[in-house]
């Protein structure tokens, strides 16, 4: 099961991947937009968009998605991802 989720963490974009670290440290949309100097719409969006690529149905299961992948898998999906393309 946790492989099939990182395979899922792959799909997403590296500033989506920022923004699920940050929705899993419990921040707000206002403060993930500050941290990564964005408007909250596009946090939103990001959100949404990471929602919809993992399955899930709220950020608190998108916080907890996270928590199992640790932070070294969010890190890690890019550079295997870059590894594949290449």
């Amino acid at each position: 099961m946790v492989t099939l989720q990182r395979k899922k963490l792959g799909f997403l974009t590296k500033q989506e991947r920022r923004v699920l670290k940050l929705v899993k440290e419990g921040q707000t949309n206002k403060e993930i937009a500050l941290t990564l100097c964005l408007s909250p719409s596009t946090v939103r969006r990001h959100i949404e968009n990471i929602l919809r690529k993992l399955g899930l149905k709220n950020r608190v299961q998108a916080a907890v998605f996270a928590v199992q992948m640790g932070n070294c898998s969010l890190e890690e999906a890019q550079s295997e991802k870059v590894k594949k393309a290449a």
